[in-house]
């Protein structure tokens, strides 16, 4: 028997709750595949433009710092503007 059939088979074993609360874990650790992803790509972007030289002793030097905290700032907003964006369209 292949993987996926022993998965199915292990599946439908579970009762209606078991398979309720699979569901949503995987619903969760999807969700936090998904953040963290974000974060992830907010991190690369934001890193990319805002450090140019080399960090030393480990610190941003001021003009680094304020650039990644105002290019994060831009990015959740965005994000923020294109929920609302998306539940507008979705209730009408």
């Amino acid at each position: 028997m292949d993987n996926l059939s022993l998965e199915t088979a292990d599946l439908d074993k579970l009762n209606d709750q078991d398979k309720t609360e699979l569901r949503q874990f995987l619903q969760n650790e999807n969700q936090k595949a998904r953040v963290q992803a974000t974060v992830h790509s907010l991190t690369d972007v934001c890193f990319r433009k805002c450090i140019t030289g080399s960090i030393r002793n480990g610190k941003l030097d001021k003009t680094e710092e304020s650039c990644m905290a105002n290019c994060a700032e831009r990015f959740f907003d965005v994000s923020t503007l294109t929920m609302k964006h998306l539940q507008n369209i979705r209730q009408n």
